[in-house]
């Protein structure tokens, strides 16, 4: 027996906590039935699942990539605005490949998508505790104490952020270059924490999610992950959850 989010993220319909929407929006039938229980336990080699009318079954061949996501570029699978997305810089692989976590429209680098749900679960859900490394140039300059704010804790709609870490790298040209490293991934989190002390971002780059960075992968290229960085992701978030 299977819960039926796990079953989900294995058909490739995205993580274990975001095909639970799908769940509750009622686009999931179980033997045609429609259900809505998210601890619902299914038998694979007798139940049939299905996706807004259509039976889904587990795909063997995962696939793991990363892309240097440019400015000016949409996280997302379609747009009301007919803006670009981030699928027009990838080929089409015949599966259902969804990204981890996200960079915003004006916002680039490191974004990592897969097709395996769990895997991305344990990339994405805060209880791991991937590192993610950001560099950010700000209009002007920063000052100690809110630096000092920065790594200690932002409240961000009532809630205060984990520590970062916070470097100053170089201040020319009335702008100052921030290298900032968070472990988790609100919505804008880094653009709100600057803005919260007064700074204004002018450019943002993700780096590196854990142990895998970006390096020289070309602005809009794609590469697959190497074996050793899957690894790599998937150790470091199960030792964090220890350290927990």
């Amino acid at each position: 027996m299977v819960r039926i989010n796990k079953y989900l993220a294995q058909c490739n319909l995205g993580s274990r906590r975001s095909v639970e929407k799908l769940i509750i929006d009622g686009k999931v039938e179980v033997n045609d039935i429609i259900i809505h229980s998210l601890s619902l336990q299914i038998d694979p080699k007798i139940d049939t699942i299905k996706f807004e009318g259509k039976e889904v079954i587990p795909k063997s061949e995962n696939i793991y990539l990363m892309l240097n996501k440019p400015k000016k570029y949409l996280v997302s699978k379609k747009d009301d605005f007919d803006r670009r997305l981030i699928y027009d810089l990838l080929p089409d692989f015949g599966t259902n490949l969804f990204y981890i976590g996200r960079l915003d429209y004006m916002s680039e680098g490191l974004l990592l998508l897969t097709n395996d749900g769990d895997f991305a679960e344990k990339i994405i859900h805060p209880k791991y505790k991937l590192e993610k490394v950001y560099k950010v140039k700000i209009k002007g300059k920063i000052t100690n104490d809110n630096v000092e704010l920065l790594r200690s804790g932002i409240i961000l709609n009532g809630k205060k952020t984990k520590p970062a870490i916070v470097f100053v790298n170089s201040v020319k040209n009335n702008t100052t270059t921030l290298k900032i490293t968070i472990f988790e991934g609100r919505k804008r989190q880094i653009r709100y924490m600057l803005k919260s002390v007064g700074s204004e971002v002018l450019e943002l780059k993700r780096l590196q999610i854990g142990n895998v960075k970006l390096n020289k992968l070309p602005l809009g290229m794609w590469r697959m992950l190497k074996p050793s960085e899957i690894t790599s992701l998937l150790q470091t978030s199960k030792i964090n959850t220890k350290g927990k």
